[in-house]
């Protein structure tokens, strides 16, 4: 048998590759389907600070990464800049992420193939427990 990290390698490798070619038609990539969720999903105010987006998305991408998908959703009219440093969504691509939210429905239920929602649980906890342990030493 593998060890976890390199089942946890080749998981996350996939689900990058998976999700970066699905979202290639809207011009998208996993990270910067991620910064529209964040600027979408910030709590209690209609926007979100670019400090926002690299502290919620700092564990899977650097920032070079970020800054780049930050300007992939700016460029193609997902977002805008209503002042220096905040980012909202427009109008357009608010209409379109719900385009994009189907697409990403589809891909969950395939990646969930064969997996029941008590095993996608177990393992999240047991991965959120070894992280846990790891980083409080």
């Amino acid at each position: 048998m593998k060890p976890i990290g390199y089942w946890l390698n080749r998981t996350d490798e996939a689900l990058t590759r998976y999700m970066n070619g699905m979202l290639d038609e809207f011009g998208l990539t996993r990270t910067a389907w991620q910064v529209l969720n964040v600027i979408r999903d910030t709590p209690d105010t209609p926007d979100a600070a670019d400090a926002d987006v690299h502290t919620a998305l700092a564990p899977s991408a650097d920032l070079s990464t970020l800054t780049a998908a930050i300007d992939t959703v700016l460029a193609g009219d997902w977002a805008t800049r209503p002042a220096p440093g905040r980012l909202v969504l427009t109008t357009n691509g608010r209409r379109r992420l719900v385009a994009v939210d189907e697409r990403i429905s589809a891909f969950r239920a395939l990646s969930m193939t064969g997996i029941t929602a008590e095993e996608y649980r177990t393992a999240v906890n047991v991965l959120e427990r070894m992280t846990h342990n790891l980083e409080t030493r």
